[in-house]
């Protein structure tokens, strides 16, 4: 791993379950990785995240299960207030039911639980 990115160019990455156990793995393997990584337990959070994180905020990770409002609408109020943040959806649906509930749009990005450091890193370095 490169040492030469200075903090300030590390990607920003909003975690959003409301499991805290996989939220601070999450947040610990991101930061391994060379993300700064926020987190969130629920959509109001987030969206206060979003509303007050001083810096930008380049991915939403946002579980499709989330109590109270989907991660699919969470994504969509979190995106008008950070326009430019692009979003991955982690989920136990299988893509093609989340497609065809409407939770998610054809072309949205899902990461399938369970996931590997691997497969939600690939899907991070595919939107940034």
């Amino acid at each position: 791993m490169s040492q030469a990115t200075a903090p300030e160019e590390r990607p920003t990455v909003l975690v959003v379950d409301d499991e805290e156990d996989l939220r601070d793995i999450m947040r610990r393997m991101l930061e391994r990785r060379g993300f700064t990584a926020l987190v969130a337990g629920d959509s109001r959070q987030a969206i206060e995240v979003c509303r007050e994180h001083p810096g930008d905020i380049d991915v939403l990770v946002t579980d499709l299960g989330l109590p109270g409002v989907s991660g699919g609408e969470l994504s969509r109020t979190a995106s008008e207030l950070r326009p430019t943040m692009q979003v991955i959806y982690i989920s136990g649906l299988p893509r093609e039911i989340a497609v065809a509930d409407g939770l998610i749009a054809e072309d949205a990005l899902l990461v399938k639980k369970p996931f590997t450091t691997e497969g939600l890193i690939e899907a991070l370095r595919s939107v940034l």
